[in-house]
């Protein structure tokens, strides 16, 4: 019985990899062999490049996307969670024998994890309008109606975040099962018409024809990539799906579905070479058109989808690994608590969404600008996966190397065919990726000058809380939480508390709250309980990157260590500092001030931490960096 359930647990999860997962690289047909045949690039339409390209395809799938991904790197998981920031910090942990090394493989991480916002922008805008541009196919009378439906799309899928995808959830690996499914269907129709693309799947001929384009070949690579995009997902939802399901979902169904599909493409065009302005939707019989604009209007939703929630969660854990600010982070679910929504995130994306859908007018301008993001991820999780590989695992030198250096090798090559179409829109996830990056290091580094400069002015605790004790204070019969970044040096709103009110609580809490470079905490090893002097207490907190804090229920829990807090009658201090940049060394003033910026206009702690708001009590304090 349990065997039976065991396994019908694996094929739902499977199922619902398909939506979340292999929504991104699922709609690549929809534009890849369009972007790869574009006049533009100068390829010549004739049987034996379409051979060539749909093998360089077919294969790159098999070695970037089965032999990298779903073999190698789903190996390197952070306690069972995947993606560019758990496989940083399970990357620097391991390798992480100097501070210097730490830092540096924390900063290719998050360069990485910035590049995926340019991800979780380009790939609702390419898909969407991909996807409505089938219309055109159907009849060019549509083709002025392209743009605004495409942003109405747009706007309506990031409108309808906040209500949570609990029941659309349901539906998308079922819907992305069907997509899949026409994707072999139509291959295989075009494909017995010329079988002759069959050829396809020989390797020589990838070879023989990147070698026959000389240099021109970085060019066409530039527009071959765009058929790999989305293999970081594969990673990324680890956590979520289990490394079977995704392995079975890619295997079984999703790279069939997917060679089938652009040998049928190269088909059609080997026999009608006209099919090139839209091969994707001219493999449907006229009938059926429309229903195929339709079903690959929803699968590109479904993957846009994906990456939108991905950057909710990515956002989760950058906040929580101290690289960006609180944000208001909102649950959509009662049941599944990675189901979240932040406001800012959304509203930010959409607004960058249909600047790039406005601004580039087209899939085909779009396609300029995807791959370099994408591709500069795949090389830092390369790099990184190096480490997890050599100081994790602990093999061998040269293994570490046999094992990395060939996909490292492959992603550099891409990386440098993407950068050739820098200027066409290239420049865009780039840009949008730097600014973020410099976003999340200037909020670390100003994080820690803000840490250096409140310890050198706060007394030390221990000796300030004995002396207390010994002084005849008026004592207020409440408890007082005092949360603090430093456990070593005495609580701004501890000291304000005395100096203003001068008034001393009967129980005082010193809160530290630490979050670890791992996803999950375990219960057992979420509170440590101190007594400092009589009526003062140290607690820690220990969160991973992916729990959710919820301080009520963490000091609830203090009971097990013999220290009982009643909730009605404590009360929570809060201390909110107020930057005042400097010329001191440190970082540059423009960065202390967008510290500063970011500091002011950060989340509220009471709502990050799930504070009651009729017990919580900010004071302030002007704090120079």
């Amino acid at each position: 019985m349990s065997v039976t359930l065991e396994r019908e647990s694996r094929t739902a999860l499977t199922v619902g990899a398909l939506g979340v997962v292999y929504g991104d690289i699922g709609t690549s047909p929809l534009y890849t062999m369009k972007e790869v045949f574009n006049p533009e690039l100068g390829l010549a339409l004739n049987p034996v490049n379409l051979i060539g390209a749909v093998s360089v395809i077919l294969w790159g799938l098999m070695f970037i996307v089965t032999l990298k991904y779903v073999i190698l790197i789903l190996r390197a998981d952070n306690r069972g969670e995947g993606g560019i920031m758990a496989l940083t910090a399970l990357a620097s942990k391991a390798a992480g024998t100097t501070p210097r090394r730490r830092l540096v493989l924390l900063l290719v991480g998050v360069f990485g994890a910035a590049l995926f916002y340019g991800d979780s922008v380009i790939t609702p805008a390419i898909s969407v309008l991909s996807a409505v541009e089938g219309l055109e196919v159907v009849t060019p009378a549509f083709k002025p109606y392209v743009l605004p439906i495409s942003v109405g799309v747009l706007i309506g899928l990031f409108a309808f975040q906040r209500l949570g995808t609990a029941v659309v959830g349901k539906l998308f690996g079922p819907v992305i099962g069907v997509w899949f499914v026409v994707l072999a269907l139509t291959g295989v129709q075009q494909i017995v018409q010329q079988p002759g693309i069959l050829a396809a799947l020989n390797p020589l001929n990838a070879l023989a024809f990147m070698r026959a384009q000389g240099w021109h070949v970085f060019f066409i690579l530039g527009a071959i990539v765009l058929a790999f995009t989305g293999a970081e997902a594969l990673y990324a939802d680890l956590g979520h799906f289990g490394k079977r399901p995704i392995q079975w979902a890619w295997t079984g169904l999703v790279f069939p579905s997917l060679a089938l599909n652009y040998m049928g493409q190269g088909a059609l065009l080997m026999g009608d070479p006209a099919a090139l302005a839209n091969p994707f939707f001219r493999m449907f019989p006229t009938a059926l058109l429309l229903p195929a604009v339709v079903l690959a209007t929803v699968a590109t939703i479904i993957a846009s989808q994906a990456v939108i929630t991905g950057a909710y969660s990515m956002t989760k854990q950058a906040i929580q690994l101290g690289l960006l600010p609180r944000m208001k982070v909102l649950y959509t679910s009662e049941k599944e608590i990675g189901q979240i929504y932040i406001p800012l995130v959304n509203w930010l994306l959409l607004a960058s969404v249909l600047l790039a859908v406005v601004g580039f007018g087209s899939s085909t301008a779009l396609a300029s600008a995807y791959g370099i993001a994408v591709t500069v991820t795949m090389l830092t999780t390369t790099l990184l996966t190096f480490f997890v590989i050599r100081y994790d695992w602990r093999y061998p030198l040269a293994l570490a190397l046999a094992a990395t250096s060939v996909f490292l090798a492959a992603d550099t090559l891409l990386v440098m065919a993407c950068s050739l179409k820098f200027m066409q829109g290239g420049w865009f996830p780039l840009a949008l990726g730097i600014a973020i990056f410099v976003v999340m290091a200037s909020w670390r580094r100003g994080r820690e000058l803000l840490m250096e400069s409140i310890s050198q002015a706060d007394p030390e605790l221990q000796p300030f809380v004995e002396g207390l004790v010994a002084d005849s204070i008026t004592r207020v019969s409440r408890t007082a939480v005092y949360a603090v970044a430093n456990p070593t040096t005495v609580p701004q709103a501890l000291l304000h508390n005395l100096k203003h009110n001068q008034v001393l609580h009967e129980r005082n809490i010193i809160l530290n709250v630490v979050f670890h470079d791992v996803p999950w905490v375990p219960p057992a090893e979420r509170i440590q309980v101190e007594s400092l002097a009589p009526g003062f207490w140290k607690v820690l907190v220990n969160y991973g990157f992916k729990d959710t804090p919820d301080i009520p229920q963490a000091l609830a829990d203090c009971k097990s260590a013999q220290l009982v807090i009643n909730p009605f009658e404590t009360t929570y201090f809060l201390s909110r500092e107020i930057i005042i940049p400097t010329r001191r060394r440190g970082m540059a003033l423009w960065r202390e001030g967008l510290f500063a910026f970011m500091s002011r206009n950060a989340g509220n702690v009471a709502d990050f931490f799930r504070l009651p708001d009729n017990c919580v009590v900010e004071l302030g304090t002007r704090v120079q960096i």
